[in-house]
């Protein structure tokens, strides 16, 4: 059975021991960052050859050409029709939420125009093409295609590129009919730190792109640090979180499920509980020995549990709330009363799923609002994927002549104190020029 730690906040040193339960550093092996530069490398300089190369090596494929590692639209469209009607119905239920709610986030260009005639404003333009990476094979998240490419599309992105590996050749025609109904324009069976640099640096078939986005294991994560100024990146993400606070009365079951929902992903990741009610906290460690054993990723959820997850005792919910804000999670549950009220004092989350009937895998598939969210804490200055994160801003600027002529005296002044000459005689030169 799980042993999950148990932490009271009133007890000396808490503090630290929260701090050793929060740490992780997503991209930390070297041996990592070696092998990640090589093939970064090699992509770069030989391109489509390199890509296969390591295809075959790594995904254990066989293959000699790139436009074997390239679905067309009918193969595309085909696993769109093969899938069940059930299936089809829910992706383009969850696509039309993702797709509305995305809508909402939409910036458009604004200007205004001064006294003097002076124009300023911020014109709002899509990127030209963005590159998406969907984990692959067993691992195959359908969710993520519709998350990623939806957003992209309504940003006015021109040209979506998806790369998903196909480990041993086993594809998912739940991933492929996603790919489908959001629109994404070319797919490659590419995976691994070699599709990050196809997508980066491009191939003579694999177009480089603005901007990457999408999860990946270690090796993915660390070829997105190293390719970042080349391209643009979505964020830098660690293993799933989820923290619940509960007033201790909502279903014990349900709040063991909850804390499940995250500890099965991977064994590193974390599922924390905060209430102030002691007996609930006992409730709840019942629930998790009745449960987890009869739960199909049951080792995965044990060892996560037992490594990285915790059931914490705070004396009231305001230190809760002090708790949340220092954690700062991906996923933060309020299972309380009033969610609502409690929400308005959260600073640092990705996601808040407020009352006790809406589960954190609501947000994970169909509600609305986007599953990639910043982890580690990041989410102190991070926000979730959105529309914005496709949109570029340009600043504009026209000055009347009266305008140009006020603004170049104050311009003047700074810029010799600054002692740049040149900016200072290139304002001055429209001095007075309105008259």
């Amino acid at each position: 059975m799980p042993s999950v730690k148990r932490l009271n906040s009133g007890d000396a040193g808490f503090g630290e021991a929260l701090g050793q339960l929060l740490a992780w550093e997503s991209v930390s092996d070297d041996a990592v960052a070696i092998v990640v530069m090589e093939i970064l490398t090699a992509v770069r300089n030989r391109g489509d050859a390199a890509v296969i190369e390591y295809s075959n090596r790594f995904d254990r494929l066989d293959v000699s050409s790139m436009q074997e590692l390239e679905i067309s639209p009918a193969r595309l469209e085909q696993a769109f029709n093969k899938i069940t009607t059930e299936q089809r119905l829910a992706l383009e239920q969850a696509a039309g939420r993702i797709r509305n709610y995305a809508e909402h986030q939409k910036m458009d260009s604004w200007s205004y125009t001064e006294e003097d005639g002076t124009l300023l404003g911020q014109q709002v333009t899509a990127m030209d093409r963005v590159g998406m990476y969907v984990p692959g094979g067993k691992a195959a998240y359908p969710s993520s295609v519709l998350m990623n490419a939806i957003p992209a599309r309504v940003a006015g992105v021109q040209e979506l590129v998806m790369v998903v590996p196909t480990p041993d050749g086993e594809t998912n025609e739940l991933v492929f009919a996603a790919a489908y109904i959001a629109g994404v324009d070319r797919v490659f069976t590419v995976g691994g730190a070699q599709a990050v640099a196809a997508l980066a640096y491009g191939t003579e078939t694999i177009p480089a792109v603005d901007k990457i986005v999408g999860p990946g294991n270690i090796y993915v994560a660390t070829a997105k640090r190293m390719v970042y100024g080349t391209v643009g990146i979505d964020m830098i993400a660690g293993p799933s979180e989820i923290l619940v606070v509960c007033d201790g009365k909502t279903d014990p079951d349900w709040i063991a499920m909850d804390l499940f929902s995250q500890a099965e992903h991977d064994e590193d990741a974390q599922s924390i509980l905060i209430c102030p009610d002691e007996d609930f906290i006992n409730q709840v460690q019942a629930s998790i020995n009745k449960l987890q054993p009869g739960m199909q990723r049951s080792a995965i959820i044990g060892q996560s549990l037992n490594t990285r997850g915790a059931l914490i005792k705070v004396k009231d919910m305001d230190e809760a709330v002090d708790i949340v804000n220092d954690i700062a999670p991906e996923h933060l549950e309020l299972s309380v009363e009033d969610p609502q009220a409690m929400a308005a004092r959260i600073k640092h989350a990705g996601a808040i799923f407020m009352g006790r009937y809406t589960a954190e895998a609501l947000g994970d598939y169909c509600a609305g609002p986007n599953h990639v969210l910043p982890t580690s804490r990041t989410a102190r200055f991070s926000s979730p994927l959105g529309v914005y994160d496709f949109q570029k801003r340009s600043s504009l600027i026209m000055c009347s002549a009266g305008g140009s002529s006020e603004l170049g005296k104050i311009a003047s002044v700074l810029a010799r104190g600054e002692g740049l000459e040149a900016h200072a005689r290139s304002a001055e030169y429209r001095i007075g020029k309105d008259q």
